[in-house]
């Protein structure tokens, strides 16, 4: 989040179970998050709670919900659900005073995490987060009166699939019918209502890793790892299909020729349409800085105007509030609409790009007719010591070779330096026309990264 948290990172509270994640911490955060949300005089009465299919879920669930009812809030209990599930309902149910969503997102089954809402359904901003961190650092008495009550509320779930729906169903239209799509559900928050709703669209489905497996969520599957979704489009002679991530909120497409299609791809395609319905403000799209330097010329060919933000969906929803932009989002398929929903939610975004195929053309042809990206490599340093991570600018070497990099480069090409908010690396991006410019200033910047600043070796990059 480019704060000075210890305990946030980019996206929430993010870890290894048992050794950063463990119960006692969840006990804590669950008592200063209610504790926080009493101090801001947040309204309602309850906070929502859900998780994805982890095995550690249910642990910190029970953890999270008695530090929450032990600060005096009733607990409504959503059970397994997508992310934009807590965020939608927070912004829709009077009695909610915010949801906290169990999930660590994309990362392997080990890890675990905490994202927290307030009652507009975003996440809370910075100042409320080191608000939590100071109640944690203190010494609390425990309080004798006033605990919560904990509700399962399963059925609230319906409201937020009926909302995903609703702006489709009652279009001009075909919904969904005719398209056999295939759905890769990592395991995850999305084999609880993806299946429902695409169906009930009338699309033709085919699934993949569609039961709650906490103990393989997003292995070898789910948007960060398209290969079993791509060989099962060619194999089912499917039109298209969608990877989502463990909790929902972003999603990864593949065209009928196997070919995979980014967040870049999909928010212009999404952003073409809105703009051309005039439902864009100023023609802005807000993405951020990993944005394809080809999505940013092809957009400005439009005459809209581009605009980049730190990596981030909480920095992308801040700027899409500050400018009043309807549509947002990043590379790694994390979008916003604020025309449907109030955070990025994978579902919604897979259902309205199918429905855009469903009356335009394949995706294929869709993405040709777009724009060409431009080659980008990304490659990831291991850098233990977080000092290091932090203020890598002060070392002078490194600063230097990206000063090369940048000054050769020139207006055909860009560089990013940046330290991960939820891994001990740093991450290395360069982007050129040509390919090999953007492999040999991959390569220098890593190995001169590694060998000031991390462990030195040969350093793999692979294209974006």
């Amino acid at each position: 989040m480019g704060n000075s948290n210890t305990l946030f990172g980019t996206d929430g509270i993010r870890g290894q179970v048992g050794t950063f994640l463990t119960p006692a911490l969840a006990l804590q955060v669950g008592y200063s998050t209610g504790a926080i949300l009493r101090q801001e005089a947040a309204p309602g009465s309850a906070i929502l709670l859900g998780q994805d299919s982890r095995t550690s879920g249910p642990m910190l669930w029970a953890a999270i919900a008695a530090g929450l009812t032990a600060a005096g809030w009733d607990v409504w209990h959503l059970g397994l659900c997508p992310t934009p599930a807590i965020s939608y309902l927070c912004a829709h149910e009077p009695e909610l005073a915010g949801g906290l969503m169990i999930s660590a997102s994309h990362n392997p089954p080990a890890d675990n995490g905490i994202k927290i809402f307030d009652a507009r359904g975003h996440k809370i901003p910075d100042s409320w987060q080191r608000a939590i961190e100071t109640h944690l650092a203190q010494v609390h008495p425990s309080p004798t009166t006033g605990w919560g009550t904990i509700y399962p509320q399963p059925d609230l779930l319906g409201t937020y699939e009926r909302s995903l729906l609703e702006p489709l169903s009652h279009s001009s239209a075909a919904g969904l019918r005719g398209l056999h799509i295939v759905l890769d559900l990592a395991w995850g928050s999305a084999t609880r209502c993806a299946p429902q709703v695409f169906a009930a669209l009338g699309a033709q489905l085919t699934l993949l890793h569609d039961e709650p497996r906490g103990d393989r969520i997003n292995v070898q599957c789910g948007s960060t790892h398209l290969e079993p979704l791509q060989s099962q489009v060619l194999a089912a002679g499917a039109d298209l299909g969608f990877a989502f991530d463990g909790d929902a909120d972003r999603v990864l497409a593949v065209d009928h020729t196997g070919q995979a299609v980014n967040g870049d791809h999909l928010l212009y395609l999404w952003g073409q349409e809105l703009l051309h319905q005039g439902q864009l403000p100023d023609n802005t799209l807000i993405t951020t800085v990993m944005a394809n330097l080809g999505f940013e010329r092809a957009w400005q060919n439009l005459r809209g105007t581009f605009v980049r933000t730190p990596v981030g969906d909480q920095h992308v929803h801040g700027e899409m509030l500050k400018r009043g932009a309807m549509l947002g989002g990043e590379q790694s398929g994390h979008i916003l609409c604020r025309h449907y929903g109030i955070s990025g939610d994978g579902i919604l975004t897979a259902l309205h790009l199918a429905a855009l195929v469903q009356r335009q053309a394949t995706l294929h042809e869709l993405v040709r007719q777009s724009f060409q990206s431009f080659p980008q490599l990304l490659h990831n340093v291991p850098v233990a010591d977080s000092e290091k991570r932090r203020h890598w600018q002060r070392h002078e070497h490194v600063r230097h070779a990206v000063d090369q990099a940048i000054a050769a480069l020139g207006e055909q090409g860009r560089v990013l330096i940046r330290a991960s908010g939820t891994e001990p690396v740093i991450r290395v991006m360069v982007e050129a026309e040509d390919l090999s410019a953007a492999s040999h200033w991959t390569s220098y910047l890593s190995r001169t990264i590694a060998l000031h600043l991390g462990t030195a070796s040969s350093p793999e990059f692979a294209p974006a």
